[in-house]
């Protein structure tokens, strides 16, 4: 029974310490994904156009970067996001049983904060993944036609 209780405690402290990188991945997220996004409006106005002029060869690795970095924000934002609610979540719970509502409502305020910045990066991350494809399907039909 000791050594059920010391494994639990080994893995609630575990589960602790992950709640601030999870909260700075999940700035490092946001950050990147608006970064993302002004490369997204300078394509559109510069960079395409130089593209469609171009070879397929030096565009299709350019493109695929850009389409697999808004695929991993789409789909990591949210995963961060749920870890970052989900972990102050315990501790939260704990507190209310102990009757402390500072601690429950201050859980409950990272919980939620962090859900919406996941979703608000995956969002973002996934329109400007869809974007770029329809964007990069024009560039691929031109350059396909080239000879």
């Amino acid at each position: 029974m000791m050594l059920h209780g010391l494994s639990l405690g080994i893995l609630h402290q575990f589960v602790g310490w992950l709640l601030y990188p999870v909260i700075i991945g999940l700035g490092l997220a946001l950050l990147v994904t608006l970064w993302e996004a002004g490369i997204a409006i300078a394509e559109r106005t510069l960079t395409l156009d130089r593209y469609r002029r171009g070879k397929l060869s030096t565009f299709e690795p350019y493109a695929l970067q850009r389409l697999e970095r808004a695929d991993l924000l789409a789909r990591s934002g949210p995963i961060l996001g749920l870890m970052g609610t989900l972990i102050p979540l315990g501790p939260g719970l704990s507190a209310l049983g102990s009757g402390d509502i500072e601690i429950l409502a201050t859980a409950l305020t990272v919980a939620f904060d962090t859900t919406v910045v996941g979703l608000l990066v995956g969002l973002l991350a996934y329109l400007l993944g869809r974007i770029r494809r329809r964007w990069y399907d024009v560039v691929w039909q031109s350059l396909a036609g080239q000879p």
